[in-house]
Parts: structure tokens; sequence; C-alpha cells
């Protein structure tokens, strides 16, 4: 994983988050990150944080610069710690579902496609290949893409984009209009 070896372009990985309590296989692939123990380059670019709780994602959210959320289609829950990712200047990078369906227009972050394929391995073999191909050659180039007063301009034109469109969009007012026009039809 050419991203990994952070030689010219470095990349930080913290990995966080909580399988669903009946989700066995989720529960067990944290395994495999240690398995990047082996690869000096990787091991020094990639955190895995347990105990995942409230408290983390509130200074997650706060901090980063890109939100990846990987989900395997169609399971995706509400993506709340995305959009408020989105709202406090980070980028999304998510499989097209749930919430991203709706929220990505591919100038506000980037979406990796969702079909669902029937053998869970073959899917994740796919979607796993889509988006270290997607980091490597999009997302890394236009981060470290900086203008002569050393300003990433492109990478801060689609964090104003994807503030332009996920705040409005996501929000407490917009599900209060939905229900005073739409499900209750009030006016």
């Amino acid at each position: 994983m050419e991203v990994l070896d952070g030689a010219t372009r470095p990349v930080q990985f913290l990995v966080a988050g909580k399988a669903h309590p009946s989700d066995e296989e989720g529960k067990h692939s944290p395994q495999g990150l240690f398995e990047l123990r082996r690869n000096q380059a990787a091991a020094e670019r990639v955190s895995f944080l347990d105990n995942y709780d409230l408290a983390i994602a509130l200074q997650l959210v706060a901090g980063c610069d890109l939100w990846v959320n990987l989900p395997r289609p169609p399971l995706e829950a509400s993506g709340t710690s995305g959009i408020k990712a989105a709202l406090n200047g980070g980028l999304n990078l998510s499989i097209l579902d749930g919430w991203w369906a709706e929220g990505c227009d591919l100038t506000n972050g980037w979406g990796l496609p969702g079909e669902v394929t029937f053998d869970d391995s073959v899917q994740d073999q796919r979607d796993g290949a889509v988006f270290f191909d997607v980091l490597q050659n999009e997302v890394v180039p236009l981060f470290y893409d900086r203008g002569p007063d050393g300003v990433p301009h492109g990478w801060i034109a689609m964090v104003k984009r994807s503030l332009m469109t996920i705040g409005p969009q996501f929000c407490a007012t917009r599900m209060l209009m939905d229900y005073v026009d739409d499900a209750y039809d009030l006016r």
C-alpha cells in the first residue's frame, strides 16, 4: 500500500468505532490491523483507538481532515458522525449508503460505490481496492497540492462546498421543514 509508505505524502490513520453487538465478524476485524505491525511503514501510520465512545467521537469529528466511513452496504446506520465531521470542516470519504448517498455530490467529498454483492468477501475486496485507489489517487494528492502560499486551495474549496451543502441539508431546521411541509402538510 503505497499510501502507507509515508515517504513523500505522510498519512495518519486513526481507526475507531464499535461493531454491532451481534456482528461477530465486525468485532474481530480490528485484529487484521494488528497484522500491519509487521509492515514498519504501516505500523507508524495506523493507530487503533479502542473503547470508542461519545467522548472519543467528539474529539475525532472536531479534529480530522478526512472522515472515512466504510460500512458494508446496505448496513449503514444514521451516519451522524460523518455529518458532525463535515460541520467541523472535515471532508467525507464513504460508501454511498445511508445519509452519504443523499449528501455526496462529489464536489463536497468522495463517494465509493455501494453496490451490494451477496458474497461479503468479494464485496469487501472490491470496496477495499476502490477505497485505497481513491485515497491514493484523489484524496492525498488534493490534500498535498499546495499553492505558492502553502495553502491547499483545492482542498479548502472542497471543505467550503461541503459546509455549504451538508450544513443546510442535514440539520434540525431541514428536518422540521420536512415535517411541516411533507409529513403534516401544515402550510
